[in-house]
């Protein structure tokens, strides 16, 4: 009898232990998952982009800034000491400060300015990289419709961790008309040359 007894008494505290050994593995589990859960909400690592994407990427990101005025937005993408080359027969303007000046002069000429963008090819060389496109400039000078077409060729410097473009050289594309339509003058369009991004066409002469 008193080894039945034992041995039940035995089994009995076995299964309290195994009671309270499975209630306090609840309990350690319950406080660690709030945990894991904070772990699961961490942002994902971001893929890298490709250098190519990365310049096509602030190239639409400039002319936006362009088309409304915002200097400082686009100076985020040129360098310092950028030089800028237009179609018009005239120097190039040397450095971002001297641009901008004739970018606003430029600027106020026109109201409203849209800029489109077409088959954009850049390639990448170490920290070297070029970009050319095709644009179409539309606006209105003087209450009238106005529209320029042209290239642009961009290369960039990667500076630390960003593309800086350090040359601009815009050109416009002057559509064969009769003597007696052409104006006294062509107007001179810029990418950014005269403004700067893409085409920023200087005011027309009359």
């Amino acid at each position: 009898m008193t080894q039945k007894h034992w041995g039940f008494a035995s089994a009995r505290r076995a299964a309290i232990f195994i009671a309270i050994f499975a209630i306090a593995s609840s309990a350690a589990w319950g406080q660690k998952k709030p945990k894991n859960k904070a772990a699961d909400q961490s942002p994902m690592p971001t893929v890298p982009m490709p250098p190519s994407d990365e310049i096509d990427r602030d190239i639409g990101e400039m002319l936006g800034s362009f088309q409304v005025g915002d200097t400082e937005g686009m100076h985020k993408y040129y360098s310092d000491n950028a030089v800028f080359v237009s179609g018009a027969y005239a120097p190039p303007i040397l450095g971002w400060a001297n641009y901008v000046v004739d970018y606003k002069r430029s600027l106020a000429a026109f109201q409203g300015m849209q800029l489109i963008r077409r088959n954009t090819v850049v390639f990448v060389h170490a920290d070297i990289a070029w970009a050319s496109y095709q644009w179409e400039f539309l606006s209105n000078y003087q209450g009238k419709p106005y529209s320029a077409r042209g290239q642009t060729t961009l290369v960039l410097q990667k500076i630390e961790d960003k593309w800086l473009i350090v040359h601009n050289h815009t050109s416009q594309v002057c559509d064969m008309v009769p003597d007696q339509q052409q104006p006294s003058a062509q107007p001179a369009t810029q990418n950014p040359a005269a403004p700067t991004p893409s085409p920023a066409p200087a005011k027309p002469q009359q």
